[in-house]
Order: C-alpha cells, then structure tokens, then sequence
C-alpha cells in the first residue's frame, strides 16, 4: 500500500524530458533513421535549459535508442541487440564485484545455456557453419601467445556455436555472459598456460558437433566450462 504520507520526491528535469522524447517517439511512431527535434527547439518547446535535454539525449543514447554525432540532430538508431546488452555492463560490474552469489548464479547459468546451446547446434549445424567454428579455432591456435587476442576468439567461438541456432538473442547473449566474464573476472575464462588445453576442449566440442552427437557436445561442454569453474575455485581458495 502507498505511503500517502510519505513526501513527493522532486523529479529531475531530465527525467521529465527524457519521458516526454520517449512519448514524442511512440505517438510519431518514429522509425529508425528518423530525426529528432534539436535542442534548441525542445528547449523552446519544453521550456528547460540545454544540460537538461542533453542529459535526456544522453540516457536515450545509452539505452540504445536514439543516435548523437557532432553537429547533427540526433536521429532514432537501428535496433541492435548488442545496444540493449552493453548497457548491462556496469550494474553487473558491481554486482560481480560486490555479490559472490551473482558470480555463482552467473556460471551456473552459464553452463545451462552453453550446453543447451551446444545440443542445438549439434542437430542444426551446416557445412558453413563447422568452417566458421573450424576458422575460429584456427585463429584462435595461432594466437595462444597473445593473450587478448586468444581470449576474443575464445568468446567468438562460443557466441558462434550458440548463432547456429538461428535465433540472434542466442549469440548476443552469449557474448554477453562471457565479455561480463572476461571484463570482471577474467580469470574464469582464461587460465594463462592452459591454451593448449582450452583449444583441445573446444576441439572435442567442434567434432561432437560436426559428429552431430548432441550428448557428446553437451558433455563436452559442460566438461569445458566446469573445469574452468573449478580452476577458479582453487586459485580463489589458494588466496584465501
């Protein structure tokens, strides 16, 4: 039950603006590509200063909605997937930072959905999509003494296995969990002096696909990731 004793909180007025552009783009059904009014016309239209409407432009622009370039009036952006994920970043930043249990939540979920990921592509992989694996784990050999470059295509090549699905909220999810991994705890995913070790999982993972054995996949999946969970474990234990 509301508190009607409770004071009104003052709203800023940035947050004012930022509803009335977000009314202003639903009643318009304004499209990608399709431009917004300056600032010096909302500032006339809304009655406000220019750090108020700047500060709503840029908490669109952050939440992926609307696109700003130098000199021009910002614009509606494409829809991107990414744009919503990229946002994430900091609050889980914190919450990897600050809540052992998220980080435990995080690599739980993280195994359901590699392995179910797997399964998929197992039983729907086509003759392209094994030589985009096959070129990412390639690359990603010729690259185990550099240790950025090893660790980007570790992510690719599980952000294209979960592609092979058909469904782009796969991929950018994946990608999502493992750069949350690689920024904020790297050590999960990367464990310096195991390359060899990493590429021969993820060969055993790429030829249970190939094989089209989802059984085999899923373990070998499984058996990826949780051994990285258990690497982590002991280092963390060692420290502590």
């Amino acid at each position: 039950m509301a508190d009607h004793n409770a004071p009104i909180k003052r709203r800023k007025l940035s947050d004012e603006v930022q509803e009335r552009l977000l009314a202003l783009i639903r009643s318009q059904n304004l499209k990608p590509g399709a431009l917004l009014p300056s600032e010096r016309e909302l500032m006339a239209e809304y009655q406000v200063g220019r750090p108020a409407i700047r500060e709503a432009m840029q908490n669109l622009h952050r939440l992926g909605l609307i696109e700003i370039k130098h000199g021009e009036r910002p614009r509606i952006s494409e829809p991107s997937l990414r744009a919503l994920v990229e946002p994430m970043a900091l609050g889980m930043h914190h919450l990897l930072t600050h809540s052992a249990s998220t980080m435990d939540h995080l690599k739980e979920a993280r195994v359901l959905f590699e392995v179910q990921m797997v399964r998929i592509a197992a039983d729907k992989r086509t003759d392209t999509d094994l030589q985009a694996l096959e070129d990412v784990l390639t690359a990603q050999a010729q690259l185990r003494s550099h240790s950025a470059g090893f660790l980007r295509h570790d992510g690719l090549f599980h952000s294209r296995i979960a592609a092979i699905g058909g469904n782009p909220l796969f991929a950018s999810i994946s990608s999502a969990m493992f750069d949350w991994l690689a920024q904020f705890h790297v050590e999960l995913v990367r464990k310096p002096g195991l390359e060899q070790l990493t590429l021969d999982e993820h060969r055993a993972i790429l030829d249970a696909i190939e094989a089209q054995d989802a059984d085999a996949a899923e373990k070998a999946m499984s058996d990826h990731l949780t051994r990285a969970n258990k690497l982590y474990q002991q280092d963390h234990a060692r420290e502590t």
